[in-house]
Parts: structure tokens; C-alpha cells; sequence
């Protein structure tokens, strides 16, 4: 008895059990916790005694859930909102077991959690909710009025015009679609479902290629300092995101020139560095960068391009480290193994 006490205890969830009769058996400490429950009250109440949450009209949950009562099919109570006495918001489930389907209640499991976790992922998704909206109203508004001018207009403006106006429509599309890319990847790297598929690849001429385009893109110099050649095995259009996101978080957030440059480490791993010479990143605020819809700063954007790059890089199980540049600025570092499989000889 001793030994379900301890590991009930060592729970992280509330956990209430009550027998056949109604009668409590067990009641674990975050339970008393969040039930907020005297030192008197506990195994041997009665579960009615011990469950004394209300909803704001002022219902028991007991006299609601009928735990012993109701459907003869029930096995479980889906989780719901319950207030303390002192107005702390708890969420209930519950598992009833029966002996055989329509049999009587043999056993009432109730699990409690505190209700601030649920609020938290609320608030993120509140989160993503807003920054999404924000994000994809500029380049629509930009598209809508382009492309409605063009309609009702198309005479009136000459080739060269009419040129820009879909170049612009163009760009915001991209802009469009590297959003909706973005959100994809965050939903696969939450749920584990982010798949990587390596080949062979020659670290330097993929981030060569990547960074031209980048330049032009953002209208800045990016110097490449590297090898003749540094080859790992990468998925290559992971990898391509890698690059684009850390280059377009110098550009945003730092000044100066941008340097970009790949280092081969031992063991056949290697290194991508990107240096800015901005203001740099504090050293208190540098765990919470790659969080998720994380920003500092006046700069605009989603918060993502830094999570997406950790979640990537820990895919090929690499590192990404926020130091100091030489020049003052912020540096990224990621480090990536050879990454060749144990098949490949």
C-alpha cells in the first residue's frame, strides 16, 4: 500500500480512486493540491466529500458527473472545467470500471490537472492565430490591389507598369507560400512527423548556391569563407531552410556586413556560421531564441524561422548555438554530423 502511495504521489496529475461503494481509496498529493483538501479529509470519505469542485452556477461536479449513476455503458467522463472553493480552475476526467459491459461501478479513477497548462496553449494558439493574420494580410492586400487595378485599369498602364504590378503580385505570392510552408514544418516538428531524407552533399556548393539568391532577395553583401568542398550527408532541401532562415535573421535583426562560413570539423562533421554586426544577442535572452513565435526587437516577422531551424537541425541530430561574433554582432553556429548511414559503405 505504501508503494502505490509513493508512486501515486510522484505524479504529476491529481489522481483520485474510489471503490465500489463510493468510498475513496487512494488520493495522491497533487491532488490534495488542487482540491485544495484538508488534512482530515481523505481515503475512507466518501467521493462526493473529497470531489468538491462547483461549476460557476454553482453545480457540484459529483451531482453532475453521476459517476455511479447515469448510462450503464459509460467507462469514461470526458475532461471538464471545475472551480475550487478559492476559484482555482481544475480540469477532471475520469475512468470508471466495470466488471463486464451494463455491470455496476467497481472503481472511480478521477485525474486532475491544474487549468494554467491548458491556458498556456491557448494562449499560443491565440498566438498563432494573430501572427498568422498579420502575416498573410499584407502580401493579400497587395495582391487584391494589384491584380484588381490591372482589372479595371489594364489600359491605362503601359507595359513596363503593368510588368511591376506582377512582379510585386509574384513576390507576395512567394511570400505567401513561405508562410504556409513555415506553419506546415512547425506542425510537423511538433508532432514528430518531420520526415529527413539524407543524401550526399557538398555543404559548400549548397550554401553557395542559396546565398546568391538571398543577396539579391534582401539586397545586402553575403561573404562566403569556406572550403573547397566540406561533404555530409544532409537532406538538401532541409538544409536549404537551414541557410535561408539564419541569413534572413541577420538581415532583420542585424546590421553591417553578413559572413557566412563552413568549417570542417573532425569525425567528417561540419559547421555552418553566420555572422552579422548588429547589436548581438544578450546572453539572458539566448535560450529563449529558438523558441516558438519568439521576437525581440522592433523587427516584424512570425517568431518561426529560429524554431524551425532548431527543429531541422536536431532532425539531421545536429546543434545550434548563439554566441558572439568577432565583430561585436550575433552569431549562429550549427554544427552537423557526417550523417552517413551505417547501410552506406
Amino acid at each position: 500500500m505504501a508503494e502505490v502511495e509513493a508512486l501515486l504521489d510522484d505524479l504529476p496529475d491529481g489522481v483520485v480512486v474510489a471503490d465500489a461503494d463510493g468510498r475513496v481509496t487512494h488520493v495522491n498529493a497533487e491532488a490534495r493540491r488542487l482540491l485544495e483538501l484538508p488534512d482530515v479529509i481523505g481515503p475512507g470519505d466518501r467521493l462526493d466529500a473529497v470531489m468538491t469542485l462547483q461549476d460557476l452556477d454553482g453545480n457540484d461536479w459529483f451531482a453532475c458527473a453521476r459517476p455511479y449513476a447515469g448510462i450503464a455503458l459509460r467507462t469514461t467522463l470526458l475532461e471538464s472545467s471545475w472551480l475550487t472553493t478559492s476559484g482555482r480552475e481544475v480540469l477532471v476526467t475520469a475512468r470508471l470500471q466495470r466488471l463486464h459491459p451494463n455491470g455496476p461501478v467497481r472503481s472511480c479513477v478521477v485525474a486532475l490537472r491544474d487549468a494554467k497548462g491548458r491556458a498556456i496553449v491557448d494562449a499560443e494558439r491565440s498566438n498563432l492565430v494573430a501572427t498568422v493574420a498579420h502575416e498573410l494580410r499584407s502580401p493579400l492586400t497587395g495582391v487584391k490591389g494589384f491584380t484588381a487595378t490591372l482589372l479595371s485599369k489594364w489600359d491605362r498602364f503601359n507595359d513596363e507598369q503593368k510588368l511591376l504590378m506582377l512582379r510585386t503580385v509574384d513576390a507576395d505570392a512567394d511570400r505567401l507560400t513561405r508562410l504556409i510552408a513555415e506553419l506546415l514544418d512547425v506542425a510537423r516538428i511538433d508532432s514528430g512527423r518531420l520526415s529527413i531524407r539524407k543524401e550526399p552533399v557538398d555543404l559548400v556548393d549548397a550554401v553557395g548556391r542559396q546565398l546568391e539568391p538571398l543577396a539579391a532577395a534582401n539586397g545586402r553583401d553575403i561573404a562566403l569563407a569556406a572550403p573547397d568542398s566540406a561533404k555530409i550527408w544532409v537532406d538538401r532541401d532541409k538544409l536549404a531552410q537551414v541557410v535561408a532562415n539564419l541569413v534572413e535573421n541577420a538581415v532583420k535583426h542585424g546590421r553591417g556586413n553578413i559572413t557566412v562560413a563552413i568549417n570542417a570539423l573532425p569525425d567528417g562533421a561540419a559547421e555552418i556560421v553566420v555572422d552579422d554586426e548588429g547589436p548581438g544577442i544578450a546572453e539572458e535572452i539566448r535560450p529563449r531564441v529558438f523558441a516558438k513565435f519568439w521576437k525581440h526587437g522592433r523587427a516584424g516577422g512570425t517568431g518561426l524561422g529560429l524554431y524551425i531551424v532548431g527543429g531541422l537541425v536536431a532532425a539531421h541530430d545536429g546543434s545550434v548555438h548563439v554566441e558572439s561574433a568577432p565583430g561585436g554582432g550575433a552569431r549562429l553556429r550549427v554544427v552537423l554530423p557526417h550523417g552517413q548511414p551505417d547501410a552506406v559503405t
